[in-house]
């Protein structure tokens, strides 16, 4: 039976990109698990024909995939820069003050609510995964453990009132349910309130080959051509967006409840939904021809890996990411093309990349090990990696980058 589309209901009956079959992008193995067998699920994405939003079909259920989570957002130097940035101007634009309050969904380790908290703004954090929610806790952040939807949303503001500001940092494509999720945007929103959602997006992903953005963690993939009907059916609407060039590029989109009026619309929107339709994303025929540039990436990578183990050199990477995870296994580059992935997180150390048990290393064994090439395989993170480990140029070490294609700096 073919899934029916998250969005509108309509039956996927389209392809969009099958990258095969993979296990869980975060499901980080331990030692003993090593000699046990491994799930693996099939990575097809596929278009909705009548509201054009890139999906997957669901295979695990959201408690399964996020109530116990490895990726902590406090890692990344720049992703903290990001928030810090973000929550200094959202207070100058919205003039939040000690009376307002921002809710954040899917707020991770706190890495943005305390810099709201370090303004004197009243925050709240909702996360359902539990040990996540933990460390944000642990640093003063009141955080709920709870998967947001229109329930939790009537939960909140009958205890704690509405909220000035909603956050939602890249967690629209993690949500299975969208019309349930919107639905708890506009039951939380304060009636004069904004909210903002960045998501990588769809325009950037295609024309970069950005294939590995693609996992089973990530439901949905969008644009505004599909979200901002989905938003109109949740009595919600658009008033401005941001290009960023976060993971690769993405949107910020405000969005505030349809009853406030259209109001004068940022320029930029009719920006990006221009660019959106000059690439075709407006018919299902603009979509099409995306898989063969996924398999040229693809094919280009493992020439790169094959021609480098032939003259001798020794390979390792650099970031235990769910975008390198898709990467490695899609292209079934293992332990006999890459010795190990370094990672700072102390929650991915010791452990295996699921499907291809490559080893992840705290970042001192890269002076150790002395690769002569270091894979980046969170590559939106780039110059903060190569700047980190720019010591490997001492040994003639050079740095790959394998989206959107080959490039060795």
């Amino acid at each position: 039976m073919k899934p029916a589309c998250r969005a509108c209901g309509w039956t996927l009956d389209r392809s969009f990109c099958d990258l095969g079959m993979t296990p869980l992008s975060n499901a980080y193995l331990r030692e003993e698990d090593l000699g046990r067998g491994e799930t693996f699920y099939p990575l097809h994405a596929l278009l909705c024909s009548r509201c054009l939003l890139v999906q997957l079909a669901e295979f695990r259920s959201p408690q399964d995939i996020f109530s116990e989570y490895a990726y902590f957002s406090s890692y990344s130097d720049t992703w903290l820069r990001h928030a810090e940035a973000y929550a200094a101007m959202a207070v100058r634009r919205f003039a939040l003050g000690a009376q307002s309050r921002v809710v954040e969904l899917a707020s991770n380790d706190g890495y943005l609510l305390q810099y709201f908290q370090r303004l004197s703004i009243p925050v709240l954090g909702v996360e359902p995964a539990a040990n996540v929610a933990r460390a944000a806790m642990e640093k003063g952040v009141p955080t709920r453990v709870e998967f947001f939807g229109d329930q939790c949303a009537r939960r909140i503001a009958a205890e704690q009132g509405q909220a000035d500001l909603i956050v939602a940092n890249n967690v629209l494509a993690h949500v299975p349910d969208l019309r349930d999720f919107l639905a708890g945007v506009r039951t939380l929103l304060s009636p004069s309130g904004s909210a903002s959602f960045e998501f990588p997006h769809l325009l950037r992903l295609m024309q970069e080959h950005q294939f590995d953005t693609i996992y089973h963690e990530h439901f949905s993939y969008f644009s505004l051509v599909a979200l901002e009907p989905a938003l109109a059916a949740a009595g919600l609407a658009a008033f401005d967006v941001e290009e960023l060039a976060t993971h690769g590029g993405s949107l910020r989109l405000y969005v505030r409840h349809s009853a406030q009026g259209a109001g004068a619309a940022a320029p930029s929107l009719a920006k990006v939904r221009t660019d959106e339709e000059r690439a075709g994303l407006r018919s299902v025929q603009g979509y099409t021809g995306f898989e063969a540039s996924v398999r040229r990436t693809k094919q280009q990578l493992l020439a790169f890996l094959i021609d480098a183990k032939r003259a001798g050199k020794r390979i390792g990477a650099y970031g235990a990411a769910a975008k390198g995870n898709t990467l490695l296994n899609y292209c079934g580059a293992g332990r006999d093309f890459i010795d190990f992935v370094a990672d700072r997180s102390p929650h991915k150390q010791g452990r295996f990349l699921p499907g291809t048990h490559l080893p992840v290393v705290e970042p001192a064994k890269i002076r150790a090990a002395r690769p002569d090439f270091l894979l980046i395989l969170p590559w939106n993170l780039r110059e903060e990696i190569m700047d980190q480990n720019a010591f490997i140029r001492e040994w003639g070490g050079r740095f790959v980058l394998p989206i959107p294609s080959v490039a060795v700096l």
